[in-house]
């Protein structure tokens, strides 16, 4: 049965279980320290850094101002070239249509280039469930799947395991579902890659059916985009017969001049290479060339919702190239389970409520998981204002009556002040009660929370409108 995130805790409980873990906050903070000092040479390469993100926000805001006349253009490319496109509304819909799509074919096992979007919503789970038998062929996305894990970031989803671990997973699992791993192997990085490739080989030369996402859709050709560092997108994209890209309606942009700024800056940002080993293009069907049927399912699954966010919109920029991940303390810390989505970190603190709205536990306490720092706003190539973003989020939670008592009780102390005769005897009560209260006291029940990480602050033996009246004479 394939693991989902479905009814994951809420992020403090689930934090303070993953913050236990002593080897999973080593292997998190060596990859995400190494990351991320590779990122920060290869950005100071550029004397046009900050121009290049700064264009990439404003290609971004473009494409979300105009969001439908850009989809229904690039629908219109896709379908000249050969492809169908296909709408879906929500996870449900969009498993409904590749799940018939493959039952089409009649094949019972097919291939995917890693995709957040097809993690996002499920498909592994809807496929299996169909008796459709997915395998994943990036590297860090087949560890998670043989180790029957969940991903915890989103360029390096197996980023929480170390060699030892990803040697025995192997040894352990591969045989399995295919080619077993070699006799005698060891965690040594080449002999894994090796491991791996014999492995999915097998996987791209028998597959007739792929399932890709798309790191862009470029409205201008119907031209969609997968930028990795394997090769294995490549084989996915080429060998099988009918091709199946699953891909977010945000990741459009208008031109091909407009995926140049983002192609200058994704591979530094994600990874610290100059340039992604493979950038993938393809545009409908050829013949003679690549699959000879070719879908497209545009997925929305929340992201209109996001769009009608004054600011939560800038959400919907995002490229997903994890640097926020990288810079991260609470995540370098937490590692990416906690968050309980395929988005963690920062992105997935405020992409999540975003998507799923912020009427349940789990998504309400992700704008909390967060120190407002502000790292987070410093290395986004898209100038994605987190803190911002995070702010108006948990003004919304609370405002929403995830507090109630909390709520109520501030409802009580505005309606006193509200009232100035009222407000004049509380302040006379307090200065008076002030010396006799205790620094820390226990409320019972709900209140408990809120006592349980404060002291009472020191009460002035005078207000400030008593100093006044007092020294300068009264005042209304």
């Amino acid at each position: 049965m394939t693991r989902s995130f479905l009814g994951w805790p809420a992020f403090p409980a689930a934090a303070e279980r993953e913050v236990g873990n002593r080897q999973l906050r080593e292997n998190v903070r060596r990859a995400t320290h190494t990351i991320r000092g590779k990122r920060a040479v290869l950005a100071a390469e550029r004397p046009d850094w900050d121009a290049l993100r700064d264009s990439a926000a404003a290609i971004k805001d473009q494409v979300l101002a105009d969001l439908e006349t850009q989809l229904l253009r690039a629908e219109e490319k896709v379908t000249a070239a050969g492809g169908t496109v296909h709408w879906a509304r929500d996870a449900a819909e969009a498993n409904r249509i590749v799940t018939e799509l493959v039952r089409a074919t009649g094949e019972t096992e097919i291939v995917k280039v890693k995709s957040m979007l097809t993690e996002e919503i499920g498909l592994d789970a809807a496929l299996e469930a169909a008796g459709i038998n997915a395998r994943e062929t990036d590297l860090a996305a087949t560890i998670v799947q043989l180790g029957d894990d969940l991903p915890s970031h989103v360029v390096v989803p197996a980023l929480h395991r170390n060699r030892s671990e990803i040697r025995d997973i192997f040894v352990r699992e591969m045989g399995r579902h295919g080619r077993p791993a070699p006799d005698g192997l060891t965690d040594d990085p080449a002999e894994l890659a090796e491991a791996a490739r014999l492995h999915l080989r097998e996987k791209f030369l028998g597959a007739k059916v792929a399932v890709s996402g798309a790191n862009f859709l470029v409205a201008e050709t119907g031209t969609l985009v997968v930028v990795e560092s394997e090769g294995n997108g490549r084989m996915c994209l080429t060998l099988a017969d009918t091709l199946i890209s699953v891909v977010g309606i945000e990741k459009t942009v208008p031109s091909w001049q407009d995926l140049e700024v983002f192609l200058q800056l994704l591979a530094r940002n994600a990874t610290g290479e100059r340039m992604a080993p493979y950038t993938s293009t393809w545009t409908g069907t050829t013949d003679g060339d690549g699959p000879r049927t070719f879908h497209l399912v545009l997925v929305d699954n929340g992201r209109t919702r996001a769009l009608a966010d004054p600011t939560g919109r800038q959400a919907l920029r995002c490229i997903r190239c994890g640097a926020c991940m990288n810079t991260c303390p609470v995540y370098e810390r937490t590692g990416g389970h906690a968050y309980g989505s395929v988005y963690p970190g920062p992105i997935g603190a405020i992409l999540n409520p975003l998507l799923k709205g912020l009427d349940d536990p789990q998504t309400a306490s992700l704008p909390y998981a967060s120190t407002l720092c502000g790292a987070c706003n410093e290395v986004c190539p898209v100038r994605i204002r987190f803190t911002d973003v995070l702010l108006d989020l948990r003004a919304q939670v609370a405002d929403g009556g995830q507090h109630p008592v909390e709520r109520a009780a501030l409802g009580a102390v505005g309606g006193v002040m509200a009232h100035q005769a009222a407000w004049k005897a509380a302040v006379k009560t307090a200065t008076t009660a002030g010396p006799l209260l205790p620094r820390r006291i226990k409320l019972p029940g709900a209140l408990g929370g809120w006592t349980d990480s404060r002291t009472l602050p020191a009460i002035p033996k005078e207000s400030f409108r008593g100093w006044w009246k007092r020294t300068q004479g009264d005042t209304k």
